[in-house]
């Protein structure tokens, strides 16, 4: 159980998803629906099932369309802060850094909104970081066939940049503390090297998961997902006989 309550998570959803064009000309990427539902709606659903009742939702590219489609969390029972970025999104580093003043001092789950994965944020949450000195605790996933190479090596518990252990690729979730990147000034900047900087002091520890996972990068792979997602609904939902009159 984590010693400290974690209750925060930011959803990175600033990016202008060019390579989701046409689609994302008029509809901003986390918005897309597969399964029936936005693709952020996933993660405010887990989120919430996991004891997490405030999300900052950083946004840029058609930011009034989020408001607008997700109100103020109060259907997931939580409570969604918009972190309005300007036309120009700040990167992953620089919008957790703009978000850091609504998620406080305490780790926060981090999630980008165009991933999907059946990995229950809710066991992240009540473990918490496994080491009190880690700056970030990253989810990570074998190798996909358009990452062959990975990002990381992880020995079991800790990620570095080379050395022992298998090679596998970020999932783009994790927990975070704010001390990872609170000295960086409030502009546009990358994620990475905020990771570099802590696994050359070894403070950035790992996870691995096995189940599904999937980045959607793509009109393609969106539309994959969606066909997965609508054939699980069919299998798990119960047909519905109709009654006859005796």
């Amino acid at each position: 159980m984590s010693a400290t309550p974690i209750e925060r998570a930011l959803i990175l959803a600033a990016g202008r998803g060019e390579r989701m064009r046409p689609l994302t000309d008029d509809i901003p990427k986390p918005l897309l629906e597969v399964g029936g539902k936005p693709l952020i709606a996933f993660h405010l659903d887990k989120l919430a099932r996991a004891g997490i009742r405030d999300v900052v939702v950083n946004i840029s590219h058609l930011a009034t369309q989020f408001p607008a489609a997700l109100g103020d969390g109060a259907r997931w029972n939580l409570r969604i802060r918009y972190s309005h970025e300007g036309p120009t999104p700040l990167e992953t580093g620089g919008g957790m850094r703009r978000a850091l003043q609504w998620l406080g001092a305490a780790p926060f789950v981090a999630v980008s909104a165009d991933i999907w994965s059946d990995y229950d944020y809710a066991q992240l949450v009540a473990r918490g970081m496994p080491d009190a000195n880690a700056l970030a605790h990253l989810v990570m996933v074998p190798n996909p066939s358009f990452h062959p190479r990975g990002d990381f090596h992880f020995d079991g518990s800790h990620l570095a940049e080379s050395g022992g252990g298998e090679r596998l690729t970020f999932a783009n979730l994790g927990l975070y503390r704010a001390a990872l990147l609170d000295d960086q000034p409030d502009h546009a900047f990358p994620l990475l090297p905020m990771f570099q900087r802590a696994m050359r002091a070894g403070k950035l520890t790992g996870e691995r998961h096995d189940g599904a996972w999937s980045n959607i990068g793509t009109p393609r792979q969106l539309a994959e997902l969606d066909a997965q997602l609508t054939r699980r609904q069919r299998i798990t939902t119960p047909a519905v006989c109709a009654k006859t009159e005796p």
